[in-house]
């Protein structure tokens, strides 16, 4: 079963990019649904590889309008696009990663996050159908949700979603501490996988 921590909103925003991916003919467009120990990083990433870097900029250009024209969702930050190799979108609560072929395989983000869950884009919809599903007939029962509690989610989450990432007076802001740490993170698995690249070619 998904977790439910993950808020609704951020499965619908994950299932939306992850159709544009679709839509723009990403490659093995997979959604990483991430441990409770990465709970600080993040709640999902989604990942798709691009066979061009036009192509690359084209997917998450889309994502990037489909979220603010159906959701009114800013990323909180973009990295990469100038280049195209690896575009990564920051929406803080998943994060989209957009490589091109090689770049995906050199860094292979999936194999350092072992402990998540892989899913394709169908068997997500369907996650998400069979809980909006199960949502509907308790609402129409009077049952309570399990997916809402009482009590507040003891996790923080950044309330500023929806300002832009750029020519903004939000953007001075300090980032958040999830965005900190997956940044941490992320030049960590980095260098882990640079590391393994140059012991296989020594």
């Amino acid at each position: 079963m998904p977790t439910e921590q993950a808020l609704p909103q951020t499965r619908l925003l994950v299932q939306a990019a992850a159709a544009v991916c679709e839509d723009k003919k990403g490659q093995d467009t997979r959604i990483l649904e991430l441990d409770p120990v990465d709970a600080g990083l993040s709640d999902f990433f989604l990942v798709t590889s691009a066979t061009n870097d036009r192509q690359a900029i084209a997917i998450a250009d889309e994502i990037e309008q489909r979220l603010k024209r159906d959701f009114g969702v800013y990323p909180n930050s973009v990295e990469g696009r100038r280049h195209g190799e690896w575009i990564l979108l920051d929406y803080v609560d998943f994060v989209v990663h957009v490589f091109l072929a090689d770049r995906r395989a050199f860094y292979d983000i999936e194999r350092l996050r072992k402990s998540a869950r892989p899913l394709t884009p169908a068997e997500f919809d369907s996650e998400l159908k069979a809980a909006l599903a199960a949502k509907t007939r308790a609402v129409r029962d009077g049952k309570p949700l399990r997916s809402e509690p009482a009590a507040p989610s003891p996790r923080p989450r950044k309330a500023a979603k929806k300002s832009s990432f750029s020519g903004s007076a939000s953007a001075a802001k300090p980032r958040p501490a999830k965005t900190a740490t997956r940044k941490a993170a992320t030049k960590r698995d980095s260098t882990k996988a640079a590391a393994k690249g140059k012991r296989k070619t020594a």
